[in-house]
């Protein structure tokens, strides 16, 4: 009840089939929570082992909704919300149909789990007690700080390292066994990934670039990689990209190697990805 964990879900072939937030609601009963355009495919993924246990899967129900709450103040707000803030990253704090968990390290990015059945009153209470901001500002700092959500476009696409997900902690190399487990631990131990996920700004002109699109190097040819997530702002569109080191010490561009040029930044966890 004190503690979440971020994970992800790999095909025997060590592709990612979703990435997750698994966190208890109550006694014996769990939520993944993940994106929803990826929810019935994941669900019929899981159905396969769930009959072996006593256990049930639903994706249908909507009673639990998640609200993101983030700011300077956010953890004060959470305080009064619910009685306590958590104190790390992925601490969780739970009371009557409330779960909230901190999703960075400093304390101001938080999700709010809410059984809207039995706390009605949550929603308001959170619009009382601070801004309502745009779902894309909250998709902006998850882009910023490189945390790659799979969508619907890139299921089973790629394997864990070219996410980063061996940097942001979505994966553990000192567990046991997990599907995917001879493919994805053999390129940690024994090999390097062919590409890696890079922070990118987007021009404007190309709106038509979402989850899954190709991006290519000043090279005519075969794509180096794809856009993993994207989303619009006012001020600038920002993208996770996979792409091959040597593409990105050049150019990137979307559609062919004429198209719009992708602007490179950096992630937190930078000096890792690059050694």
């Amino acid at each position: 009840p004190q503690q979440a964990l971020p994970g992800i879900y790999c095909t025997p072939q060590g592709r990612v089939v979703c990435d997750f937030l698994l966190t208890q609601l109550g006694e014996e009963h769990y939520a993944m929570r993940m994106r929803r355009d990826i929810r019935d495919n994941s669900s019929a993924v899981f159905g396969k082992y769930i009959i072996f246990s006593k256990a049930s899967l639903d994706a249908s129900r909507d009673d639990w909704q998640t609200f993101a709450l983030w700011g300077q103040d956010a953890a004060s707000t959470v305080s009064r919300l619910i009685g306590s803030a958590p104190a790390e990253q992925y601490a969780a704090v739970t009371g009557n149909g409330l779960v909230v968990i901190q999703m960075d390290s400093r304390g101001e990015q938080f999700e709010c789990l809410v059984n809207t059945a039995v706390n009605p009153q949550a929603e308001d209470q959170l619009a009382q007690m601070s801004t309502r901001g745009a779902e894309s500002d909250w998709q902006a700092l998850q882009i910023v700080k490189g945390i790659a959500r799979i969508e619907s476009a890139t299921v089973e696409e790629f394997v864990p390292q070219t996410l980063n997900y061996d940097l942001t902690g979505q994966i553990s190399f000192d567990k046991g066994c997990y599907t995917g487990q001879e493919v994805v631990a053999r390129l940690h131990y024994r090999g390097t990934p062919k590409r890696r996920m890079y922070l990118a700004t987007l021009p404007k002109s190309s709106a038509d670039a979402m989850a899954g699109s190709p991006v290519f190097s000043n090279s005519p040819g075969q794509s180096v990689g794809n856009i993993i997530n994207r989303v619009t702002l006012a001020e600038s569109d920002l993208a996770l990209v996979a792409a091959t080191q040597t593409s990105v010490e050049q150019d990137l561009h979307l559609g062919d190697d004429q198209g719009p040029l992708l602007a490179i930044g950096e992630l937190p966890y930078q000096e890792q990805l690059q050694g």
